[in-house]
């Protein structure tokens, strides 16, 4: 049975007010200015790779996405009103990944990475008859699996757990795709579980400032893997597609992280997704143990830049999980195929874990550290300056450690 329709919601928060025009919208970006994208589109601009966005359809006319969006490569299944954006929102997440700025439109981290559109039917779809014949997230992350993208980006969540769509994340990482899923909002709203982020080999990616501060709406817990800029991000307003707003939520960072893999994958062709995603951890900002990651960033904050100049960097084992722990699965043991999507997930996969403090945080605690291998040697990265370890609710700040993920 297909999971039902429309019980996703899009994971990013209202848009703010006051737009900005399409002409002025690249100098909000602050992150790519923090992240040093000068420097890592010397060395890597995602040629090559291709990302799939599953998402509310993406608008591939926009200045920006014009040569970017690969409609000819959406498999037949995915084909259903792919182009048509009904909420704004798909295209917002391809161009935060693959735009190339043309137009004075959103300049994605990855500008030569190019974008598989698939489109899933979200709450955002009113229309009741076209949300019947879209398809679900869990049929469409089989899809993009199926098809030559090497990431896919899930900037989608939900509070409801769905066994379809648990295995189909499973078979993406079986694939040997990279699967991104952004947090979810709800951080200071209950902080419930969301999907597909909790689920094992997504990779769940938490929002930050540009003072490195997590967002207190920001989903936190053992689904935690990553964070990247998520906040004052520009994004399209509206479907009309004439302005851009600033933006703020998880779907920013989760396409943030994808993009930064994409410029790594390219650089680096022969990697499998574990060694991507390993030299992504290895060099996350982070002033916490690295077998300590904290629940609110967890492995700390993308900087593939630093991947990117260091010619001698050892991505470990190509068949070897990364998040092994996380997914349980025997990190001594090859990861090459996920288990089989066949197989029953546990119930198990969406219980909270017991909090633990962390003594090394407290209630301001926060990483103060230059970026000292960039190529100036003075810059000071904004993301890897004020990484901050606590998330701040009503007054009173506090940090666990991130607990092991349950299979």
């Amino acid at each position: 049975m297909c999971s039902v329709l429309g019980t996703l919601v899009i994971a990013s928060a209202g848009l703010a007010p006051g737009a900005a025009a399409a002409d002025d919208v690249q100098s909000k970006q602050w992150y790519l200015d923090a992240m040093g994208a000068d420097e890592i589109w010397k060395h890597s601009t995602g040629k090559g790779v291709k990302v799939a966005v599953v998402d509310t359809g993406v608008n591939p006319d926009t200045p920006s996405l014009k040569g970017q969006v690969l409609v000819d490569e959406v498999p037949k299944a995915a084909k259903y009103h792919v182009t048509q954006d009904y909420a704004g929102h798909g295209t917002s997440m391809a161009e935060i990944i693959a735009g190339t700025g043309a137009g004075g439109g959103i300049r994605g981290l990855a500008p030569q990475a190019k974008i598989i559109p698939i489109r899933v039917g979200l709450d955002d779809l009113k229309d009741q008859d076209e949300r019947a014949k879209s398809l679900t997230s869990a049929k469409a992350i089989r899809i993009a699996a199926d098809t030559d993208a090497k990431i896919i980006n899930l900037s989608i969540g939900s509070e409801y757990y769905e066994s379809e769509e648990e295995d189909a994340v499973k078979y993406a990482a079986s694939k040997g795709k990279l699967v991104f899923a952004s947090t979810g909002n709800g951080g200071n709203k209950g902080n419930k579980p969301e999907y597909p982020a909790a689920y094992p080999y997504a990779v769940g990616v938490a929002a930050i400032d540009k003072t490195g501060t997590v967002g207190k709406f920001s989903t936190y817990g053992n689904l935690a893997d990553l964070a990247a800029p998520g906040l004052n991000i520009p994004g399209w307003c509206d479907t009309s597609f004439t302005k851009y707003c600033n933006t703020e939520g998880t779907s920013n960072a989760s396409a943030i992280a994808s993009a930064s893999a994409a410029l790594i994958w390219s650089a680096h062709p022969d990697w499998t997704a574990n060694q991507v995603l390993r030299s992504l951890i290895d060099t996350a900002v982070r002033k916490w143990p690295k077998d300590e990651p904290s629940k609110y960033l967890g492995y700390g904050a993308v900087r593939p830049r630093r991947v990117l100049i260091n010619k001698d960097i050892d991505p470990g084992p190509a068949n070897r999980d990364p998040l092994a722990a996380e997914n349980g699965t025997d990190p001594n043991a090859d990861f090459g195929v996920a288990p089989s999507p066949a197989a029953t997930p546990s119930g198990a996969a969406s219980s909270k874990p017991t909090d633990k403090a962390d003594p090394a945080s407290g209630p301001t605690a926060a990483a103060a550290a230059k970026d000292t291998d960039s190529g100036s040697g003075t810059r000071t990265w904004v993301i890897i300056g004020a990484v901050a370890a606590v998330l701040v609710i009503g007054g009173a700040g506090f940090a666990v450690l991130r607990a092991r993920r349950n299979a």
